[in-house]
């Protein structure tokens, strides 16, 4: 029965109202349930997938950079978004006899480094932290002053922006007043200072296993499983 009905009577339309109400009610209610299940569905899938950033200066270091995306490039759940300036690439040939197609094969997707539009460069482009091995004295002068004109710095800048894990694989001997200042302003910014320290508690006798144990660090700092580590008095 219409609650509007012509003719019907006050106890009609209330009791039309009411029966009205209900089924709305219901439907309403089965409706959201649809709802959060898909949403349930697809944060769980989200959720599943980390994204990170990862950054390649043109400093000294290239079998490191090298060592740690080959590290996570065996973790499933992980994507791996890299921006490699141009010195980087020169550094690679010098030191790895690679070319810039040794990152196209181990990074899920690489960006032109002039690249402002990419999606890095914004803030609603989401990720969960980035890394910069190496991170040259240069490149660490120009994120903590924020005028960075490459897509590596600004992606830095708007990571710190968000308040998301940055972490600066910086290199460099001997360190100078500039440098150690510098370091000391981006920590205060948020980034975190995490040069290559090899934990000779591991017992690791070759600087491959150095490096991948690095590489569990790294990931440590980001909240994302690995085994790649081993840990004081838990596995050693």
């Amino acid at each position: 029965m219409s609650p509007l009905r012509t003719g019907a009577s006050l106890e009609e339309s209330v009791s039309a109202f009411k029966g009205a109400e209900s089924v709305f009610a219901a439907k309403q209610e089965t409706d959201f349930s649809r709802l959060r299940g898909l949403r349930g569905n697809a944060w769980t899938e989200e959720q599943a997938m980390k994204r990170i950033v990862f950054g390649i200066s043109g400093a000294s270091g290239m079998p490191l950079a090298k060592a740690v995306l080959q590290a996570f490039c065996t973790l499933p759940d992980l994507e791996i978004h890299g921006i490699v300036s141009e010195h980087a690439e020169a550094v690679l040939l010098a030191e790895c006899g690679e070319t810039a197609a040794f990152f196209s094969d181990v990074l899920h997707t690489l960006y032109n480094p002039a690249d402002m539009t990419a999606g890095p460069a914004s803030g609603s482009w989401l990720h969960d932290g980035m890394i910069v091995c190496p991170c040259s004295m240069s490149t660490l002068g120009t994120i903590v002053s924020g005028g960075g004109q490459s897509l590596l710095h600004r992606a830095a800048d708007v990571t710190l922006k968000e308040k998301r894990p940055l972490l600066l694989v910086v290199r460099e001997t001997p360190l100078s007043r500039i440098h150690l200042r510098n370091m000391l302003l981006a920590e205060e910014c948020g980034a975190t200072i995490m040069p290559f320290m090899p934990a000779f508690y591991a017992g690791e006798n070759s600087l491959e296993a150095m490096m991948r144990q690095f590489a569990g660090r790294l990931l440590d700092q980001l909240k994302l499983s690995h085994t790649f580590a081993s840990r004081w008095k838990e596995n050693l």
